[in-house]
């Protein structure tokens, strides 16, 4: 377990059960709605997705900033989670399995980043998060000598997050690429090099 920690939500999850369904809901909804129309999606349209009237979206997110910020946190939230769940597995396989998660959290990225404040330091919070969840992985890939020992989580996560932000022909063949990068991170016997 990497024990990494994520920035706290700006705004509180309710604590009855048929509210915390409608804030989820909501979450869901302005993930999926922001994705296809970016972070300027209407409100109207988020509320209706998830099934609720507009009062219950503001109820929750007072602002549009305050759900873009929402829907951001849950996200690095569940790269973290991924970074958790993958640390049971062999070196590599971990190291492969969070970077999956993490090229579909890129994809979620750009549409987010957006709409949030560059000077957050929610920003610079969920950026600290993702770099020491997917450290530890690098780390014991490298001592198990699968992974390049000059690559850093820097270097891995610049890596993937460039090759996953660029426009594809279509989603094979950005995960042919993805493999192929991801693939030259892989130790060599010195006869292969």
């Amino acid at each position: 377990m990497t024990g990494t920690q994520t920035p706290e939500l700006g705004v509180a999850r309710p604590q009855r059960a048929d509210a915390r369904r409608n804030f989820d809901a909501l979450l869901a909804a302005a993930r999926e709605a922001f994705a296809e129309q970016g972070a300027g999606a209407p409100l109207e349209d988020i509320a209706r997705r998830a099934g609720v009237g507009i009062g219950t979206l503001y109820r929750n997110f007072p602002t549009r900033d305050a759900l873009v910020e929402a829907v951001y946190i849950d996200e690095v939230a569940a790269v973290v989670q991924a970074a958790d769940d993958a640390s049971g597995l062999e070196p590599w396989e971990a190291v492969e399995a969070w970077l999956r998660r993490f090229v579909a959290y890129v994809g979620t990225k750009h549409a987010l980043i957006a709409g949030l404040n560059k000077d957050s330091p929610v920003l610079l919070s969920c950026r600290t998060s993702l770099y020491d969840a997917g450290e530890p992985l690098v780390k014991r890939a490298q001592s198990a000598g699968e992974l390049r020992p000059d690559a850093t989580i820097g270097d891995v996560i610049r890596m993937v997050s460039g090759i996953a932000g660029v426009a594809f022909e279509d989603d094979a063949q950005r995960d042919r690429v993805i493999a192929m990068a991801v693939d030259g991170l892989r130790t060599r016997p010195a006869s292969d090099r």
